[in-house]
């Protein structure tokens, strides 16, 4: 609890901000490891490591909460293990850089449904334009699965935000993020469990790699981004994350050498540049 006062004095941009850039990082390092353990056992591992540390340093108490309270937990989680193990399905076919413009269709759709400006619906068509360019862009076409899971995960994401930010109004602290971890843990193990263990036995130093990816890609992004959608509408901290493509493409430009096509960089910008415009015409709606 003392701790989620002091990031009250830090700007809640800064901690959206810090979520991606550690987020993306942490999918790259873990993208290199797929060989080991598998695109869902790296789900499952992170998503297993990063429940069990939440669980220990916060110890959430949970015997007082109501059925709201229980049922906002559970659809948190839901949305946060399916977001977690399709974009990882993703990640394995397509492009970082790709996989997460695609995924991030699914905030700027939630920041879109809300308006009722004929200049959103401009923004709205150059997103639009952007999913046409990555359609017949050369990762889309040879790879047409990785996409498909690209779809869901935006979905799910879109679903993980506004759960989020009810879990975060209805929960003190961060305990309900805790228990939806658990729970997108448990949507995880039945998939990735089996190769998951085949790969630790094999590599045991595989644990020490994932528990940072766990603390790079689920305990630290999550839980600033709860923190952040506490003082942040739903709608804006959605298009406020516009650089999460940019981010993604450089993280799998540094870390794995992945390049993108012209097409692929012409489709990333359309989709930032929607949300960059989204987020301004929110602005000047609230003044």
């Amino acid at each position: 609890m003392n701790q989620a006062r002091g990031t009250d004095r830090i700007p809640a941009p800064l901690l959206a901000l810090t979520a991606m850039v550690s987020v993306q990082l942490g999918a790259a390092i873990a993208k290199t490891h797929f060989d080991d353990v598998g695109a869902v056992g790296a789900a499952t591992l992170r998503l297993v490591i990063g429940a069990v540390v939440l669980a220990l340093v916060v110890r959430p108490r949970i015997g007082h909460w109501t059925r709201a309270q229980w049922l906002g937990a559970v659809g948190l989680g839901l949305a946060l293990g399916g977001m977690n193990v399709f974009i990882y399905l993703a990640f394995a076919t397509i492009p970082i850089g790709v996989a997460v413009t695609i995924e991030f269709l699914g905030p700027l759709a939630l920041s879109l449904v809300h308006t009722r400006r004929w200049r959103d619906a401009l923004w709205a068509a150059l997103a639009l334009a952007g999913v046409v360019l990555l359609g017949v862009g050369p990762s889309a076409v040879t790879e047409v699965g990785g996409v498909v899971w690209a779809v869901l995960a935006a979905a799910c994401w879109a679903g993980y935000i506004v759960m989020n930010r009810h879990v975060g109004a209805a929960i003190p602290g961060v305990d309900g993020l805790v228990v939806s971890m658990m729970v997108a843990m448990l949507v995880s193990l039945p998939f990735g469990l089996p190769s998951a263990i085949d790969g630790v036995v094999r590599e045991p130093v595989l644990l020490l790699v994932f528990g940072a990816v766990a603390v790079l890609s689920s305990v630290l992004p999550y839980a600033l981004e709860m923190l952040a959608l506490r003082r942040m509408p739903t709608r804006v901290f959605g298009v406020l994350q516009s650089l999460g493509p940019a981010i993604a493409a450089l993280a799998g430009l540094v870390v794995l050498s992945e390049g993108l096509s012209v097409l692929e960089t012409v489709a990333l910008v359309c989709v930032t540049a929607a949300s960059v415009g989204v987020t301004l015409s929110a602005r000047r709606r609230r003044r």
